[in-house]
């Protein structure tokens, strides 16, 4: 048993209706599971959790890290207390934060990686061709799609707010199996880069 006084737990703002909880220990080695709505969370103890919180409507659990959209007008500090309180017991508890189930019935990832593509294919691209950019699907690994902007997009202020918006809700709403979703031009550093930096 994790005594709860251990975990840490830092907040970070993403949008007025979105915010990171960062833990300060692995939550989910490794792997990331989304969680559209409070139906998909059954079994899953973390997001049966937080899902029990009113105003929670949709969770990411990533490895060291919960994204948690709201539904309600209350702000992240009034929430912030419980959605913790519901983290803390649930780690300190040593129960699975995803159920093997659930893991397990995950379509392979050339299946999500085709119909990642159809939605950039027929939604995303169409929309952000019209200021020059595009969006690329570079890979599926297990259920985390690795994207890159370019064109337009690239190098440009929006692009982060763009693929976060529109993008992601895009790819989320078709393929809610898909966990995490990394622009690779963002992720040349830090756990499990995709492009690794080239040593000398």
């Amino acid at each position: 048993m994790i005594d709860p006084a251990t975990i840490q737990i830092r907040g970070e703002p993403v949008s007025a209706t979105k915010c990171k909880f960062v833990v300060n220990r692995p939550v989910y080695e490794n792997q990331a599971h989304y969680f559209a709505n409070q139906d998909s969370a059954k079994g899953s103890p973390l997001a049966e959790a937080l899902f029990a919180i009113p105003g929670i409507s949709n969770v990411l659990v990533s490895h060291d890290a919960i994204t948690i959209g709201k539904s309600t007008s209350d702000d992240w500090p009034a929430l912030g207390k419980a959605i913790g309180a519901a983290i803390r017991s649930t780690i300190a508890s040593g129960q699975e934060v995803v159920s093997r189930d659930l893991r397990s019935s995950l379509p392979p990832a050339e299946v999500l990686r085709s119909r990642v593509e159809e939605v950039l294919r027929s939604q995303v691209n169409p929309y952000v061709a019209a200021h020059g950019g595009v969006v690329r699907l570079i890979d599926v690994r297990d259920n985390t799609a690795f994207l890159q902007m370019g064109g337009g997009c690239q190098g440009c202020g929006m692009a982060n707010v763009t693929l976060r918006q529109g993008v992601e809700v895009a790819i989320r709403a078709a393929v809610p199996e898909i966990g995490d979703i990394l622009d690779t031009t963002d992720h040349a550093a830090g756990r499990n880069p995709y492009y690794a930096p080239s040593g000398h």
